[in-house]
C-alpha cells in the first residue's frame, strides 16, 4: 500500500482497530498506524496532513 491508498488503508485499519473512534485519533498515531500496517510500502514521511485527513475520513466511512 502507498500513501494514495487510502480506502485500503482504512479498511485495514478498521480490520486492525475495529474499537477504535476514527474521530479520537490524534494524526501521530495514525501516521505510526499507517505505517506500521502489514503490506504498507511508501515513505513514511510522505503522509502529510492533507493525507492523514483522508484516510481518516475513508475510515469513517468504512466504520458505519
Amino acid at each position: 500500500m502507498k500513501w494514495t491508498d487510502t480506502v485500503s488503508i482504512a479498511e485495514a485499519l478498521y480490520d486492525k482497530f475495529p474499537e477504535i473512534d476514527p474521530l479520537t485519533i490524534r494524526f501521530t498515531d495514525l501516521h505510526n498506524w499507517v505505517i506500521g500496517l502489514e503490506g504498507f510500502d511508501d515513505d513514511h514521511h510522505h503522509g502529510g496532513e492533507k493525507i492523514l485527513e483522508a484516510i481518516q475520513m475513508a475510515w469513517i466511512v468504512e466504520a458505519k
